[in-house]
């Protein structure tokens, strides 16, 4: 179930022809009159490329059609807009010089901290792109950032790239190694994930992950849906760009604050990529796309419904294209979510379990949906629901009850559910001391969006129907 809030969108054009003989003499009026004529940039307008704005005094360009929406500023999107009016030579062409003394200031069993010295622009200094391995991690606009989400006693190795708002970038930095810790003696699993909830930025009026995190001490989210946006190619709920949008706003906001996403593909409903991907590599390769766009720590396949979860030649095809994403991408946990009944796994997520194991696909985490299927006591039906998947995960792979819970998640439904389930704030409390009790290593729920009050609301999609603090739901996942 989605709901999409529609927003009318102003369009504001400017077309100039200047044609005929005469006018050269005339150019520098006609590009005056072009800048006293340029519109101010404004949010929830529709530009197309070639759109002229004007923003704080400067001209910028647009060269991705869009509709603008707050925090999108020409200077803060420059996969959006080109400083410059296009027909002056006014183009910054300059790089920021290189950023210096990139360094290590500390490392946990998870995490790599770094900082470097501020790079200077002849108009200033945007942000700086962070690269792990030659792949791009994240842009933080400071000097500092927190990689999280990595394998403990693992050397990792950073460079940074300085850009400015015409989206010049600087040369590398000085590169730096640094090898996570062993971690602590108090046991806690390495393959451990943070508390993720969902977080969809096209549904549900998304809230600001920056808000969150600062309100429950969360740090990490499950960023919702990559589905197909025709054929084999991904893309945010089958629409949206995987970079210069809502999206990466979010995600990278979510990173400047030292946290880290999980990315999830599929779901219930949608032109998926799974059917679409006509072979195993097809599917592999769109989710490196994501993969390098994003720079995620998890990725989540949300395998569900009659088009691949009960379809065993997709199924087979995604669990084949996961072997080649874990085998190019080591340090990328890989998550598989699917529906259960109230004692476990039905016939489909059986085979898909056995399956994986029959193929050698290397699953980090087994995660089920306890909800939606028909309970009247959704922490009673959660642990048995669990506990089938444990048992089922024991038959396949002859693991102990420990190896079996270190490979599973529980991923819930806040407040009432599509059936009207409830899962009140204390209830949720209680599945996820039972799930850190076990050893689980991944918690989630649907969604942060939800996770606000509206006692007899109803099933909506910005809040959890029931009575609730603000993102009560998220301070517990993030207790995880």
């Amino acid at each position: 179930m989605k709901f999409r809030s529609k927003l009318t969108a102003l369009v504001a054009g400017l077309v100039l022809a200047l044609t005929g003989a005469g006018l050269t003499s005339a150019a520098p009026a006609a590009y005056g009159a072009v800048q006293q004529l340029a519109a101010a940039w404004a949010p929830w307008t529709s530009y197309a490329i070639g759109a002229v704005v004007t923003y704080n005094g400067v001209d910028y360009t647009c060269i991705q059609a869009h509709t603008s929406q707050p925090g999108w500023e020409p200077p803060n999107v420059p996969a959006l807009w080109k400083q410059g009016s296009g027909g002056g030579g006014g183009n910054d062409t300059t790089a920021p010089s290189v950023p210096g003394n990139l360094r290590s200031t500390g490392v946990t069993s998870s995490s790599v901290s770094l900082a470097w010295n501020a790079s200077t622009d002849n108009v200033g200094v945007t942000g700086y792109n962070v690269y792990r391995g030659g792949t791009l991690v994240t842009t933080v606009t400071g000097t500092s950032f927190t990689d999280t989400g990595r394998a403990a006693s693992t050397s990792y190795t950073y460079t940074v790239r300085a850009r400015d708002a015409a989206g010049n970038l600087s040369g590398v930095s000085n590169s730096v190694s640094a090898t996570t810790s062993a971690g602590g003696g108090g046991g806690e699993n390495p393959t451990k994930m943070a508390g993720a909830p969902y977080l969809y930025m096209g549904w549900g009026n998304p809230p600001n992950p920056g808000t969150v995190m600062d309100a429950t001490g969360v740090k990490s989210f499950t960023m919702a849906f990559i589905l197909s946006s025709g054929g084999c190619t991904p893309a945010w709920d089958g629409n949206r760009a995987l970079t210069g949008g809502a999206d990466q706003q979010a995600i990278n906001t979510i990173k400047s604050k030292g946290g880290s996403v999980q990315i999830s593909f599929g779901g219930w409903q949608g032109n998926k990529l799974g059917p679409n991907c006509s072979t195993p590599q097809a599917f592999a390769n769109a989710v490196q796309q994501v993969i390098n766009a994003v720079g995620p720590a998890v990725v989540d396949f949300d395998i569900e419904n009659t088009d691949e979860f009960e379809n065993y030649t997709v199924q087979d095809r995604i669990l084949n294209a996961l072997k080649i994403v874990k085998a190019n991408n080591p340090n990328v946990k890989v998550v598989v979510t699917f529906g259960t009944t109230r004692t476990g796994p039905n016939s489909h997520g059986i085979r898909l379990i056995n399956q994986s194991r029959a193929l050698g696909v290397p699953i980090d985490n087994y995660t089920i949906m306890p909800f939606d299927f028909g309970s009247s006591n959704i922490y009673q039906d959660t642990v048995n629901a669990s506990e089938g998947l444990k048992n089922a995960l024991k038959s396949a792979f002859g693991w102990a009850d420990a190896q079996a819970y270190a490979h599973m998640g529980i991923s819930g439904m806040n407040g009432l559910s599509d059936q009207q389930e409830m899962t009140s704030v204390a209830t949720w409390t209680q599945i996820r001391d039972w799930a850190r009790s076990k050893g689980l290593t991944r918690l989630a729920y649907w969604a942060v969006n939800r996770d606000r009050p509206c006692p007899g609301g109803g099933v909506v999609s910005n809040c959890s129907g029931i009575a609730q603090s603000d993102w009560e739901f998220t301070r517990i996942t993030a207790g995880f």
